[in-house]
């Protein structure tokens, strides 16, 4: 009796085998493939320095005091203090930058005031400073890819516009972060258009944000994606996590109007905005390029009782995530210099480890030049639904630039890509695999392997 069961045992174990080999032979067959890093964009993360990152924050709490609300006359700019006097310098480093690479950076202001609200006690002078490096290809320059972190800072008291508010982390960091990837994608050409900016009002209500966006959507931009970064100088603490960033996204588009809340309905499509798939994108782009820092998707729009600069952007229709450290600490934001309890106060350049942060601007300037480089997502892609059929057909527009296409899918119930199936330069196929049990994507590939964005139904 033992022998025999022994015997069933061993069969069955081989019989287990047989399957999961089968089984894992199918799925390498179809798994999503990983994209060959693109040389020129290796050479741009190594030049990402953390010492002038370092330089640049230093810089900025150099100001004092960087609150929307303080002095912008020029006796301030003069003397190198307030708001005034960081938005002058953030300017020139941008035209620096501009003529290191032969004019190869337009230098923009997107000035604007702003009414009294919550916390504009009287008019006031918002600027936004950017630089726009144009994209090569007539048709792909149209497409624009932004990077955004605000330069404006705060202490415990947000109408405090003399005391020191340093913002180093917040949000130093992300300005830092706007910057550095302004000199290091700079040397490089790209068929789309990339936007490196920086904006104040965020600690008064997103205001420069929603200016910009709101500008933008007037202008008729296509503004493909938008990285918020906002406090990611990975604060020194013992129990932060030096190897992820966080990536915050929203699921349901709160710009979505009633007809396109029933599509999402209807397909499942909870988890499938663009901001999501933007957030894919960054996740997919961590991998290729093996990056020190790897994005940790975090599948909802931001924090509790916190917000920041991407939801002015998806307020107006358009894919936007936010980057911030993996722990944060709250003795350090929006809080007076000061030591109680043997507990130090304050946003200070001391705090940030300036190692990690530059390992985040690496993931920004990877995610930023693989979209600048990739051509348009597939346009109008159709899943027919006419038929009861376990068939899935799926049809698209090609863009510029596009050799070929693949088409993704995943289970309803896994947060990334699972399956990838190359269809060539074909704008139809008809996979066997029921569209009930997945979800569809579809992206464009260009000759060099630069892939798209996914485009789901």
């Amino acid at each position: 009796m033992t022998n025999a069961i022994i015997r069933i045992s061993t069969a069955a174990a081989a019989l287990l085998l047989f399957f999961h080999v089968a089984t894992r032979g199918a799925a390498a067959d179809s798994a999503v493939p990983q994209p060959a890093p693109d040389a020129r964009i290796l050479a741009a993360l190594k030049d990402v320095s953390a010492t002038r990152i370092k330089a640049t924050i230093d810089a900025l709490v150099g100001f004092g005091t960087r609150s929307t609300l303080s002095p912008q006359d020029p006796a301030s700019i003069k003397a190198g203090r307030g708001i005034g006097a960081a938005r002058e310098w953030i300017k020139a480093e941008f035209e620096r930058d501009s003529k290191q690479c032969g004019g190869c950076l337009e230098v923009n202001t997107d000035s604007f005031v702003q009414q009294p609200a919550d916390r504009i006690p009287s008019p006031t002078l918002i600027t936004n400073v950017y630089a726009v490096l144009r994209g090569t290809d007539s048709q792909s320059a149209k497409r624009i890819i932004l990077i955004t972190g605000h330069y404006d800072s705060r202490n415990g008291d947000t109408f405090d516009v003399k005391g020191d508010a340093p913002g180093a982390n917040d949000d130093g960091s992300g300005t830092a972060a706007s910057l550095e990837c302004a000199r290091v994608l700079s040397r490089l050409k790209f068929p789309a258009t990339l936007i490196f900016l920086t904006v104040a009002g965020e600690e008064q209500g997103l205001n420069g944000s929603k200016h910009f966006a709101s500008m933008a959507r007037q202008k008729g931009w296509n503004i493909e994606a938008v990285i918020n970064d906002d406090i990611v100088g990975g604060n020194l603490d013992p129990d932060q996590n030096t190897g992820v960033v966080r990536v915050f996204s929203e699921g349901v588009p709160v710009a979505a109007d009633d007809k396109l809340l029933k599509k999402i309905r209807d397909r499942g499509g909870e988890s499938d905005s663009a901001s999501r798939e933007l957030a894919r994108y960054i996740a997919e782009t961590g991998a290729a390029y093996d990056t020190a820092v790897k994005p940790l998707l975090i599948f909802r729009p931001d924090r509790y009782l916190r917000g920041g600069d991407h939801v002015s952007f998806n307020e107006e229709g358009f894919a936007a995530v936010r980057f911030t450290e993996y722990r944060e600490n709250f003795t350090r934001q929006h809080q007076n210099i000061r030591t109680e309890s043997g507990i130090e106060y304050g946003d200070m350049p001391k705090f940030v480890d300036f190692k990690y942060l530059a390992n985040v601007v690496r993931l920004n300037a990877a995610a930023l030049a693989a979209l600048a480089a990739a051509p348009a997502a597939p346009a109008k892609v159709t899943l027919r639904t006419a038929n009861l059929e376990n068939d899935s057909t799926l049809s698209w527009e090609a863009p510029a630039s596009a050799e070929s296409f693949e088409v993704l899918w995943r289970s309803t119930t896994n947060s990334l890509w699972e399956h990838a199936k190359p269809v060539g330069k074909s704008t139809s196929v008809t996979l066997p695999i029921s569209k009930d049990n997945v979800i569809f994507a579809v992206r464009a590939v260009d000759a060099h392997g630069h892939r798209s964005l996914a485009a789901v139904p």
